[in-house]
């Protein structure tokens, strides 16, 4: 997704496979204990806490790896809180805070939770059903009730993204599941026409201030996600919202800094030294 398809297109990293399956799941055991007890342990917080900022901060410091997802010759749903990119990372955010709200405390309900997220209508795991693109994940999670992108007042909501995506298809050499692959690949420029030409507004990054405006267009724990001027691209990084004193900031799975992060600059000066990245669009958990 994203950020995930810019950087497979340049580079490879060896992920040590997944050791447990079950029920079409590849995880281990350690990730099992650590989804139920982050579940378990929520079950004590207050009815207002802000479940997206509260699990994003339960994560913070997990290494950055990208590619967790792609381990098997075959798609499976992975499960691995031991290794996060920037997509995995509000994955599991809103899987759990979504268990959390419908009440799911065991390992098979996060799965179930967390397969409805990441693959079109919550269908069985495979290559082309899994969300690639954030565009498709924002779309297919607003009609599973789990989210809606928010796309005014106007402003600060005073640019339009309009698509035109063929990042996969234009790379198919740099994604295994795609090499020589003609009906995956065809199935996946598809998806790639029926974004072209969607419009969506965003937050332009000039726009994003600390002030009263920007406060009232975008909460804590709303999910960010970056547009950028990537070629083929919608979407360049993903993380969620956090108010501070000095302004919004970023809680990410950071590529740069290696890790989960609560970013210590604010999300303005972090969009303005970087030339790729555009604007804001805003997506809110429900």
């Amino acid at each position: 997704m994203n950020i995930r398809l810019f950087l497979i297109a340049v580079t490879l990293i060896v992920i040590t496979p997944v050791v447990c399956s079950a029920d079409n799941v590849h995880y281990k055991k350690e990730d099992s204990i650590k989804v139920v007890k982050l579940l378990r342990e929520a079950r004590q917080l207050p009815e207002d806490t802000n479940l997206m900022i509260h699990f994003g901060r339960k994560l913070i410091g997990i290494p950055y790896v990208a590619y967790t997802l792609e381990v098997n010759d075959r798609e499976r749903l992975v499960v691995n809180l031991r290794q996060l990119d920037c997509t995995t990372f509000v994955e599991n955010v809103l899987c759990l805070s979504l268990c959390v709200q419908n009440k799911i405390y065991d390992f098979q309900g996060f799965c179930n939770m967390l397969r409805s997220i990441r693959y079109k209508e919550g269908s069985a795991p495979s290559y082309t059903n899994r969300l690639h693109y954030f565009t498709s994940w924002i779309e297919d999670n607003s009609m599973m009730g789990y989210c809606k992108e928010i796309q005014s007042p106007t402003p600060p909501f005073t640019a339009v993204q309009t698509l035109n995506i063929d990042f996969m298809t234009a790379h198919t050499a740099s994604y295994r599941m795609l090499k020589g692959n003609n009906k995956a690949i065809g199935i996946i420029r598809e998806t790639e026409k029926e974004l072209t030409g969607k419009r969506y507004r965003y937050i332009p990054k000039t726009s994003v201030g600390n002030n009263e405006m920007m406060r009232k267009a975008v909460k804590d724990g709303d999910i960010l996600a970056l547009t950028t001027n990537i070629k083929g691209l919608d979407v360049q990084h993903i993380g969620i919202a956090v108010w501070h004193a000095d302004g919004l900031h970023l809680l990410n799975a950071s590529s740069i800094r290696k890790m989960v992060v609560e970013e210590p600059q604010t999300l303005y000066r972090y969009l303005s030294g970087r030339k790729t990245m555009t604007g804001v669009r805003v997506i809110r958990p429900l």
